[in-house]
């Protein structure tokens, strides 16, 4: 009875021309592969391979068996790839780092789509080298890192907001947001209780060089709550404003629980990406992630 692995070994050394490197690509030994070879000749009855002083050199029989053999084999390993790919994605434990600000609104998006997730909040470059040591499996990062060993997909872009809980009466500020009298508009935020994720006020800080050409805004943050998506809870059960990713704001405005008081088109966005180690095995479940977080993006 032939042995399928006869023609999955006949196919590597065929298109390899080495015993060796066959070896290598099946993962079994050299010796392994000889053996295997002798049986599918002694099966067939015609020699298969001549060896050369590197590698061996295909018979005209085997030119033959490789034509009769090879659509059919390609066939049935994509159809038992498949199966080992679903198998594997639904059932491993694949770990993502995300940083935590961005938990709640893409990192939980995941959630319903895999079985085992290990999550763990990093900053950008610690994700990276995570994920290029091979400690992570995927990060979502809003950096560009160009390196051979890992794969970078973008996959939307979020931009910073401010935003005020509902107690709020913004009219004066979106009057003067209107006829763009910003030295009204900044001493109107001036006057308001601030939120803010960071003791040292990114947020607050990259809203005011891009909108008013300042470095430093004059506020003193009133509450720094270290989750982003936390502080929003927080900031829309009392009385203040902050500046957040206008992707954790989204759910808080559309369920009415805070107020956008500022998009300002001055405002750059950032970009998005997925980061993941170059691994077949892990191919299927980035094209799934990458999708997910697309999805929740647009």
């Amino acid at each position: 009875m032939v042995n399928l692995e006869w023609y999955r070994t006949f196919k590597s050394v065929y298109k390899n021309g080495n015993f060796s490197l066959a070896a290598k690509e099946l993962f079994i030994s050299q010796p392994a592969v000889s053996q295997q070879i002798s049986m599918l000749e002694a099966h067939v009855g015609y020699k298969l391979f001549n060896r050369k002083s590197k590698g061996v050199e295909p018979t005209e029989y085997a030119k033959l068996l490789n034509n009769l053999i090879i659509e059919a084999l390609d066939r049935l390993e994509n159809v038992e790839n498949g199966f080992r790919s679903k198998a594997f994605n639904a059932n491993r434990l694949i770990s993502i780092g995300i940083s935590k600000h961005l938990m709640s609104s893409l990192g939980s998006c995941l959630i319903s789509k895999f079985d085992f997730i290990d999550f763990s909040f990093h900053e950008n470059d610690m994700l990276f080298e995570l994920v290029d040591s091979k400690k992570l499996d995927f990060a979502v990062v809003t950096k560009k890192y160009d390196t051979f060993d890992t794969i970078q997909k973008k996959v939307g872009e979020i931009k910073q907001v401010i935003v005020g809980s509902n107690t709020i009466d913004a009219s004066e500020l979106k009057s003067n947001i209107k006829i763009k009298d910003f030295t009204a508009i900044e001493h109107w935020l001036n006057d308001q209780k601030w939120f803010s994720h960071n003791a040292q006020i990114p947020h607050i800080k990259l809203f005011w060089l891009y909108v008013f050409n300042k470095k430093r805004p004059s506020m003193v943050p009133n509450y720094i709550i270290p989750s982003e998506y936390e502080m929003l809870e927080i900031l829309s059960r009392n009385t203040g404003i902050g500046v957040v990713w206008d992707i954790n704001a989204k759910n808080f405005i559309a369920e009415k629980r805070a107020q956008l008081l500022w998009n300002s088109k001055q405002m750059p966005t950032t970009e998005v990406f997925l980061l993941s180690g170059k691994n077949e095995n892990l191919s299927a479940i980035f094209e799934n992630i990458q999708a997910e977080l697309k999805s929740v993006l647009k």
